[in-house]
């Protein structure tokens, strides 16, 4: 694949993880605890702050792994959000084993993938630069 089409696929890789990462942490904001936990159960056996952090880190990580690349300011922080999120990930999958909610965890596992080839993609192949 050449640099341009490896470009747009970091590009599209970017936005899903961005959007999945905003809309995550949007709705573990705003939804009520009693409401969230109907649709991930965890939620409701975790206090709200650890519950409503989380959701700030989900957006962190939306907003990092976007808009400093669209920006090219500060663009090093791109592939520093997209390993964070690995990280976030596998975090979560612990949890999520820990629970026995195996069968969730092909989400994180995907993410892991597309955030992980953003850190590769971003920091080895086609990096982004600065105005």
């Amino acid at each position: 694949m050449n640099n341009k089409g490896l470009n747009i696929g970091l590009w599209v890789a970017q936005a899903l993880v961005g959007a999945l990462m905003l809309t995550g942490g949007f709705m573990k904001l705003t939804t009520p605890i009693a409401e969230l936990s109907k649709m991930m159960a965890w939620t409701g056996d975790f206090p709200e702050m650890i519950v409503r952090g989380l959701a700030l880190l989900d957006i962190a990580g939306g907003v990092g792994i976007i808009l400093p690349s669209l920006l090219k300011i500060k663009p090093n922080l791109t592939p520093l959000s997209a390993i964070c999120i690995v990280f976030l990930m596998v975090a979560a999958i612990t949890m999520h084993v820990s629970r026995g909610e195996v069968s969730v965890i092909g989400f994180n596992f995907v993410m892991i993938a597309m955030a992980g080839f953003v850190y590769w993609g971003r920091t080895k192949k086609v990096q982004i630069l600065a105005k």
